[in-house]
C-alpha cells in the first residue's frame, strides 16, 4: 500500500490554510445525532459524500460550522456550539419542523435531487409544479432564512463578516439572504451536484428557477464540480437572465451590478485520514469478517440506497455476468454496502424494493445451500466500507450521475490488490479517473456486464499499471489540493474589496 510520503499527497504538516476562521455552512453536519435503544442520547459521524468531505475540513482548517438539525434529536442539540477538535466547532440550526420538512423531504428530495440527477421523470406526483411551489414557500425559503438568521447572529460584532462557504442545492437562496443581512460578506458557494441542462430547469415554475439562480449569483464565486456545469450554470443564466452579462470564457456574471465568478474544482478526499482509519485497531474485526465473505474473486459496491446511484441496474449487469459466464458461478461474490437513505420518502422506498427484490431473485437463481452470488450490508457502517474497499479486485461505480462520488477515489487510495474500477461516465470523477477506469454507459446493462468480465480477467501487469495511474490522479488533486484552491478563491475576493472603515 502507499505511504503517506508519496509525492502529492497533502500532510497536515504542510497546511496550506491560514489560521482565519472559516464560516463552513451546509445542511447536514459532519456528525449525526440520535436516541440509541435505551433512549440515551448519542451521536455518530455522519454519512454521505458532503459529510465525509466537509468532516475532512473540519481537521484542517480553523472553522465554525452551522448546519440544520435535521432529527429529533439533533433538534434537542439545536443552539448549542459543540467542538469538532484542531479548533473546529459546530452549531446546529433549528427552523420548524414542518418547514423543515418540506424543505427537506418534498422540495430537496426528490424534487431537487431528482432535477439535478435527471431522474424527473420518476416522480410519483399528482401535481408536481404546485407541490414544488408550496414546499418552496412553506419550506425552502423559510429554512433558508433561519440559516441566514444564524450566520448574522454568528458574525455579530464583528468589524467584517469574513469569509463564508456555501454548500450545495439545499442553500440556494441563503447568499441572498446572507448578503441582506451582512453586505460585507464574501461569499463562496460550492455546489456538489451535476447542474442540468436547460431543458430540465424547464420542469420547475419559473419564479423558482429565477430565485435559485438569484439566490446564487449574491454570492463573489461559484464553484462545480467539472467545467462543463459551470459552462451549464452560465447558460441558464444567459437564458433567464438576458439582462446580465455573460463571459463564458473567464467564467463572470455581471447581475444588478455584482460580479459572480464561476469556476470549477473538483472535491476530493483526505487520504491520509482515509489510511488511518484503516489502521486502527477498530478496523480489524472488520478484515477477518469480510475475508470470510470474499469469494475467489469480490467485485465491491459502496453506495447510499439512492435511486441516482443505479444499484438495480448494477445487480443486473451482475447477473447478466453469471449467465454469460457461468465459470464465476462459485467463484465471484458481490458485496453490496448499502447506507440507508431517505426512506420516508416513498420513490425511494420504492425504489429500495427493487433493490432487495432483486438481489434475492440473483441470488435465488444462482445460489445454494453454502453459496450465494450476492451479499447485502444493509447499514450505518462507514468503517467496515473503508475496509472493503481495501480488498476489492473490482469497484463498480455506475451511477446514473453524480456530482463527484468520493467512493471512486476512496477505493484506489485504500485497495490492497491493484483492484480495477469499473466508473460511469456519467460520474464527475470521470473526468480525472478515466485514464485508469474501465468506462461504463450507466444505462448499458450488457456493456456494463463486460465491464465487469474484462476486469475480472485482466492480466495482473494491467491491473497494476491501471491501479497506479487512479492512485496518482486522486493524490494529484486530494483534499488539500481542493481546500487550498477554494481558500485561494475567497483569498483573491478579500482582497480586491476595500478594507472595513475604523470603528
Amino acid at each position: 500500500m502507499q505511504t503517506q510520503t508519496e509525492p502529492g499527497l497533502w500532510s497536515r504538516k504542510e497546511n496550506p490554510v491560514t489560521t482565519a476562521p472559516l464560516l463552513v455552512i451546509s445542511n447536514r453536519g459532519p456528525v449525526d445525532f440520535y436516541y440509541d435503544e435505551a433512549g440515551a442520547l448519542r451521536r455518530r459521524w455522519a454519512s454521505g459524500g458532503v459529510a465525509t468531505a466537509l468532516t475532512s475540513l473540519s481537521h484542517m482548517t480553523p472553522m465554525t460550522w452551522i448546519a440544520s438539525a435535521a432529527s429529533d434529536a439533533d433538534r434537542a442539540m439545536a443552539g448549542r456550539t459543540f467542538a469538532l477538535g484542531e479548533g473546529a466547532s459546530l452549531r446546529l440550526v433549528a427552523a420548524p419542523k414542518e418547514a423543515y420538512d418540506l424543505f427537506y423531504g418534498t422540495f430537496c428530495n426528490p424534487f431537487l435531487w431528482f432535477l439535478h440527477h435527471s431522474m424527473w421523470d420518476r416522480l410519483n406526483r399528482a401535481d408536481v409544479r404546485e407541490e414544488a411551489l408550496h414546499a418552496w414557500e412553506q419550506g425552502y425559503l423559510p429554512v433558508n432564512q433561519a440559516i441566514a438568521e444564524a450566520v448574522a447572529l454568528e458574525t455579530r460584532g464583528r468589524r467584517h463578516c469574513g469569509s463564508i462557504m456555501l454548500h450545495d442545492y439545499h442553500l440556494y437562496s441563503a447568499p441572498l439572504l446572507i448578503r441582506n443581512l451582512c453586505p460585507g460578506a464574501t461569499l463562496q458557494h460550492f455546489i456538489h451536484v451535476p447542474w442540468p441542462g436547460l431543458d430540465a430547469w424547464q420542469e420547475m415554475p419559473r419564479q423558482i428557477v429565477d430565485s435559485i439562480c438569484e439566490g446564487l449569483l449574491a454570492n463573489d464565486s461559484v464553484v462545480f464540480q467539472t467545467e462543463k456545469w459551470a459552462q451549464d450554470f452560465l447558460l441558464t443564466c444567459w437564458a433567464f437572465f438576458p439582462s446580465a452579462r455573460i463571459d463564458f470564457n473567464e467564467g463572470i456574471v455581471t447581475y444588478r451590478g455584482r460580479r459572480t465568478r464561476v469556476s470549477a474544482n473538483p472535491i476530493s478526499v483526505d487520504v491520509f485520514d482515509l489510511r488511518s482509519q484503516l489502521s486502527s485497531s477498530q478496523a480489524t474485526p472488520y478484515f477477518a469478517k469480510l475475508a470470510r465473505e470474499a469469494g475467489e474473486k469480490t467485485i465491491v459496491r459502496v453506495d447510499r440506497l439512492d435511486p441516482s446511484k443505479n444499484i438495480a441496474n448494477g445487480f443486473r449487469a451482475f447477473e447478466t455476468l453469471l449467465e454469460a459466464h457461468p465459470e464465476w458461478v462459485g467463484r465471484v461474490r458481490m458485496l453490496a454496502f448499502l447506507v440507508p437513505s431517505r426512506g420516508h420518502i416513498p420513490e425511494y422506498k420504492a425504489y429500495a424494493d427493487e433493490v432487495f427484490h432483486l438481489v434475492e431473485s440473483i441470488n435465488a437463481r444462482y445460489g445454494d445451500g453454502e453459496w450465494s452470488p450476492i451479499s447485502v450490508f444493509y447499514e450505518h457502517n462507514r468503517l467496515q466500507a473503508l475496509v472493503a474497499l481495501s480488498m476489492y479486485d473490482v469497484l463498480m461505480v455506475n451511477s446514473l450521475v453524480d456530482g463527484m462520488n468520493l467512493v471512486s477515489k476512496e477505493g484506489p487510495v485504500l485497495n490492497r490488490r491493484n483492484g480495477t474500477l469499473v466508473l460511469s461516465t456519467a460520474a464527475g470523477s470521470y473526468e480525472e479517473l478515466q485514464d485508469g477506469a474501465i468506462p461504463v454507459q450507466p444505462d448499458d446493462i450488457e456493456g456494463t456486464s463486460k465491464a465487469l468480465h474484462t476486469a475480472l480477467t485482466m492480466s495482473d501487469d494491467e491491473r497494476s499499471e491501471r491501479a497506479l495511474r487512479l492512485r496518482r490522479a486522486v493524490l494529484r488533486h486530494d483534499i488539500g489540493r481542493w481546500l487550498q484552491v477554494q481558500l485561494e478563491d475567497l483569498a483573491s475576493i478579500d482582497d480586491m474589496k476595500p478594507a472595513p472603515a475604523a470603528a
